[in-house]
């Protein structure tokens, strides 16, 4: 198990440095000048050129080598090392102005949000995207659990389909879609929640049931095709043969197996939800990652765009390695 953890961020490094420099890469190709963009700063032409050459805007390589720089915590170490944190400190308070606290992982300025940091919009958009999925996950897992068994034990009734048609419906309809029903629904015409907003349980019911909808049908779909196959198998025949209960034998041993496929499903599943889904924040007005990421991409903040994907993906290796942790965990057999 260990030797499993190990190896597993080792490799995190690596999967990082190819994701960096595929998003860099597809993120400069992006036509504009972010300093340019009437929604972000304007600055006149001489400044322009100035903070080009401050933040390596007008060399590809040199900017990719300096952000790798600063956001590895290579800049961070070297600084203080040869002197020049310290240095820099002194003249702060020569000056008699306060030095900001400098991050070992430092993602960069924001060329969107004046005087923010990357660092500091993270870390105060992405616990509100975490609460968001960390709901939607708990509620698609149970919706999609509940709705699977139903299914498997009474396969092709009416129950079944209408399950299957209500995941159907799940899987094919886009978030962006689902959210603007429900908001139409249940906002407008019948005015029960908010229309958007963040802040209190009852403003996160309607973005939390529409992230969780796609998840809770392959949920579903997978509850169901496992739950089948282990009512078929030879170790629920034994149980039953004992004189198990019908919920004995569903929930402790035919669902402790079919739930395997749903384990591995819920490790990317999780890593989508939880670092905030792009267009349910948008709709919704959430104060989400997702939303910055979604104006970073309009607005061509190259520092915003790589710091969200970079700890997007961070997370999707976590979360999958959690997922083979608790592979093991459930059935020590997987090796």
């Amino acid at each position: 198990m260990l030797r499993l953890i190990l190896a597993r961020l080792l490799q995190l490094p690596v999967i990082l440095l190819v994701i960096y420099t595929l998003t860099l890469t597809l993120a400069w190709a992006i036509p504009g000048n972010p300093l340019e963009n009437p929604e972000g700063r304007k600055p006149p032409a001489q400044v322009q050129e100035q903070m080009l050459r401050q933040y390596n805007l007008d060399n590809y390589w040199r900017f990719y080598l300096s952000y790798l720089d600063s956001a590895t915590g290579v800049r961070y170490v070297r600084e203080r090392f040869d002197g020049t944190a310290a240095a820099r400190a002194k003249e702060a308070r020569e000056a008699g102005a306060s030095t900001p606290a400098t991050p070992i992982f430092d993602l960069g300025p924001s060329l969107q949000y004046e005087d923010w940091r990357v660092n500091e919009i993270i870390a105060a958009s992405l616990p509100v995207s975490v609460t968001l999925g960390a709901v939607a996950i708990l509620l698609a897992t149970g919706i999609g659990v509940a709705a699977g068994v139903v299914g498997a034990v009474k396969p092709n009734s009416l129950a079944d389909l209408a399950t299957l048609a209500i995941a159907l419906v799940g899987i094919s309809l886009p978030s962006f879609v689902i959210g603007t029903l429900l908001l139409v629904a249940f906002a407008v015409w019948i005015p029960v929640f908010p229309v958007g907003g963040w802040g209190g349980p009852w403003k996160m019911i309607l973005p939390a049931v529409t992230l969780s909808l796609p998840f809770a049908a392959y949920i579903a779909r997978l509850t169901r095709m496992g739950m089948i196959d282990a009512l078929h198998s030879d170790y629920v025949r034994t149980a039953r043969a004992k004189g198990l209960s019908q919920r004995a034998v569903l929930l402790k041993h035919a669902l402790k197996n079919a739930f395997l496929p749903v384990l591995s499903f819920l490790g990317p599943a999780c890593a989508l939800a939880m670092t905030g889904s792009f267009v349910v924040e948008k709709v919704f007005r959430v104060p989400g990652i997702g939303q910055h990421f979604v104006n970073a991409v309009q607005n061509k903040d190259l520092f915003l765009i790589v710091g969200v994907v970079l700890v997007f993906a961070t997370m999707l290796v976590l979360f999958n390695l959690a997922v083979d942790v608790l592979y093991r965990w459930v059935d020590p057999r997987i090796t």
